[in-house]
């Protein structure tokens, strides 16, 4: 039997996480990648049990069951349509799920499986997905993992950028307290298969509405039905980090309070375009000590350090503020505008996307690809139900980042000087002071 692959099935394949995410991209062959690595499991491993689920049972019929019925050698399986199971020879089960309900998980209460296989991810709840993890589970020495392939949006967009995208770069495996997981991006320019037998196909994703476009032919993960900042896009906002020029005006801002620290040193240059170039997101600081780290990490000259107007109120115990006490570390707070609307507007202006004058892509404000919780947070922003002129303060994680970076919009920070005119110099390398933090 000959098997034809492309180079990210492969991958997905061979994949050695807990969790693997494959896809991202329509036409990336997600779907095809899972039965072949399923195919290859159920053979290697004699009395292997493993799942595939989709959402709902005619998704599950007219998809992967009917392809695995076309694809699997039938000299080696059979499928019963009664129980959704395809058996092989050799004693290996692929059973044929769905949860359609939230309640439907319980169908599987008192199953064993080797590996769990979810087609389209996005289209299950986080609840449904961790309880279905503990179906992991088995005495044989076979090898246990989650595998999963997806498109961005559905009902569970966000937990799944959460739990695959956010953690990191893409094509690593990142060791968690939970286990190991990976995600691998897949595009329709990666399956030639699919692109030879139909070439029209990458010709109709490129004429879908913009939204649809960049979720379906370029597997963006930062789209989704309520984003406030729906212009934000990773390939314009997101940079390599790059030795920032000395001449360049520096900024300090910050949002703070005991729950968390979130600080962010922003650079701007002489024609007022802007990078956040390090930040610090902490959590359970004492005001001192918030400020003896932010002292700390800024070597260079900060024109301005901008602060949300409450750390001005005075604590009832000791008469002074925790602006008094970021005095005293050496820190001149300035006071920030707090008008939120105005504020998102500021910022909605500072990232809207342009072309410069060599006609590249770029926006006013842009973010070291260090600064993470910055870069997850800010698109993760939804509109507030009861003010749509406003951001949702809730979940509340959500907002330190945005926030403190709406400060600084709010601050209307000077450009830096002429080239000629150097502050000084911060001519450090690239990778020094980009990051800090304490999680």
């Amino acid at each position: 039997m000959e098997i034809r692959i492309t180079h990210r099935q492969r991958d997905f394949i061979d994949a050695q996480a807990d969790e693997v995410l494959f896809g991202g991209a329509a036409g990336g062959g997600k779907s095809y990648g899972q039965l072949i690595d399923a195919l290859l499991y159920a053979l290697r491993y004699p009395g292997s049990r493993q799942l595939i689920l989709r959402r709902t049972l005619p998704e599950l019929e007219k998809s992967l069951i009917r392809t695995a019925q076309g694809l699997y050698p039938q000299e080696l399986y059979r499928y019963s349509a009664s129980g959704h199971t395809g058996q092989f020879t050799n004693g290996s089960l692929i059973d044929f799920g769905y949860c359609d309900q939230e309640r439907d998980v319980y169908r599987y209460q008192s199953a064993e499986y080797d590996v769990i296989r979810f087609d389209e991810l996005t289209h299950f709840t986080e609840s449904m997905y961790l309880y279905l993890l503990s179906r992991l589970r088995g005495a044989n020495p076979f090898p246990k993992a989650v595998k999963s392939a997806t498109n961005p949006g559905g009902v569970g967009h966000q937990w799944v950028k959460s739990r695959f995208i956010d953690i990191g770069p893409p094509d690593v495996v990142h060791p968690l307290p939970g286990g190991s997981r990976l995600f691998l991006p897949s595009r329709v320019q990666d399956n030639g298969f699919l692109t030879r037998a139909d070439p029209g196909y990458v010709r109709r994703l490129q004429n879908l509405p913009e939204r649809e476009k960049k979720a379906l032919l370029y597997g963006d993960w930062d789209l989704f039905e309520g984003q406030y900042f729906s212009m934000w896009d990773r390939g314009v906002h997101v940079v390599k980090p790059f030795a920032v020029p000395g001449h360049w005006r520096r900024y300090f801002t910050m949002d703070y309070g005991r729950d968390m620290l979130a600080g962010l040193w922003v650079a701007v240059d002489e024609n007022g375009r802007a990078v956040v170039y390090r930040e610090v997101y902490r959590p359970g600081l004492l005001a001192g000590e918030a400020a003896e780290l932010v002292r700390a990490l800024s070597a260079e000259r900060i024109s301005a350090w901008y602060a949300p107007p409450d750390l001005w109120n005075r604590h009832s115990d000791t008469g002074r503020s925790t602006a008094d006490i970021f005095a005293e570390k050496g820190i001149g707070l300035t006071r920030a505008q707090n008008d939120r609307v105005q504020g998102w507007y500021d910022l909605a202006e500072w990232l809207r996307p342009f072309d410069d004058e060599q006609g590249r892509r770029t926006a006013a404000l842009r973010v070291f690809d260090s600064c993470s919780n910055l870069i997850r947070t800010l698109p993760a922003l939804r509109y507030d139900a009861r003010n749509p002129n406003d951001t949702a303060r809730e979940p509340h994680e959500l907002t330190h980042a945005p926030d403190a970076i709406r400060y600084f919009a709010a601050g209307r920070p000077a450009p830096g000087t002429a080239e000629s005119e150097d502050d000084g110099g911060f001519d450090r390398q690239a990778d020094d002071f980009l990051h800090y933090s304490g999680r």
